[in-house]
């Protein structure tokens, strides 16, 4: 899921859908075979352009916003929790029902401009449909508001791919979460935005023979307790437990990080916790400062030390979840 593939267009506040539909309007001047024909054939115009102008405009928006329903997967969650999804379907739905009034508007008023032949008619006509139209526009002012905000906030969502099989590597700040991130990736990770974290995730893709899948590394979301995160916060770590294939966890025994073993360990058992499931790697990194005995891989970026067994596991576990979405898929 890339924020950046929501191509969404700058939504008009009411006022400025208004000054763009009358605007185009006032511009229109038609001549006739008489006065009458010619006052006629305007109003007719102008009506047709103002209208066209605001459902066109709408009926954009409501083309080009992602359609997005709740479910158990990390796009719905992400997107509920960020923006809302009741909120959201409720801003579509309201620019729908406008369009809708407005269209049949314009088309009750070309027939009653048609059908009469008095000039006070003809402008009663075409004001009353600016005055009526302009009203449904004002009621949804709130509506085109939040889908702005919708907007400016799909742009920040991270550029994840929900589809491709994912590392994410967690512990606590300075364990080496992001050198392994650009240790293991072929080029060079990305930072995208995240809502819930004071810094960018970091996002590396990996090529494995023909596959590819993403390595992610959360600063803020994942390197604290659970318990101790407001409940926006820990939305976001459950909905990115929808993402995750495979976590590497990082523990650094030289505590150098500054955090102990006793809190490494806590923050551990609350991940797995939280990721029951999810398959865990438990790593102990900067092995160059102190590398201790035990069944978890210790390695080093920095001398290179165990960390081609460390990328012989992840890979193994990648390779599983390749198998299990392929045959997933042959059964769909």
């Amino acid at each position: 899921m890339a924020g950046a593939s929501f191509r969404i267009p700058t939504v008009l506040t009411a006022d400025e859908l208004m000054d763009k539909s009358f605007k185009r309007a006032s511009k229109i001047s038609k001549k006739g075979s008489d006065a009458l024909d010619g006052k006629k054939k305007t109003a007719l115009a102008k009506v047709t352009a103002s209208g066209d102008i605001v459902t066109s405009t709408l009926n954009g928006y409501i083309e080009k916003f992602p359609r997005i329903d709740k479910g158990e997967d990390f796009l719905p969650e992400l997107v509920d929790l960020v923006i809302g999804i009741d909120r959201y379907k409720k801003a579509l739905g309201a620019l729908n029902w406008a369009s809708n009034r407005i269209d049949k508007l314009k088309n009750d008023s070309l027939r009653d401009i048609r059908g009469t032949k008095d000039p006070r008619t003809i402008d009663g006509v075409r004001n009353s449909f600016y005055g009526r139209m302009s009203s449904y526009i004002k009621r949804i002012d709130d509506d085109l508001l939040f889908l702005q905000e919708a907007k400016n906030k799909f742009r920040k969502l991270p550029a994840v791919d929900p589809n491709v099989p994912t590392v994410v590597v967690a512990g606590f700040p300075n364990v080496g979460k992001s050198s392994l991130v650009a240790e293991l990736s072929t080029a060079e990770p990305q930072i995208a935005p995240y809502p819930f974290t004071t810094k960018g995730i970091i996002i590396g893709h990996v090529k494995d023979d023909w596959r590819t899948f993403q390595v992610i590394d959360t600063p803020g979301l994942l390197d604290r307790s659970f318990e101790d995160r407001n409940a926006i916060e820990k939305q976001a770590v459950l909905a990115l437990r929808y993402l995750t294939d495979v976590m590497v966890f990082l523990l650094d025994p030289s505590e150098a990080c500054g955090y102990d073993m006793g809190k490494q360990n806590a923050l551990l058992e609350a991940v797995r916790k939280n990721f029951s499931g999810v398959p865990i790697i438990v790593a102990e990194s900067k092995s160059d400062l102190l590398k201790r005995s035990g069944e978890n891989i210790s390695f080093s970026v920095e001398t290179g030390d165990g960390m081609e067994d460390l990328k012989g596991k992840i890979l193994a576990l990648v390779r599983t979840v390749f198998r299990k979405k392929a045959v997933a898929s042959e059964e769909e």
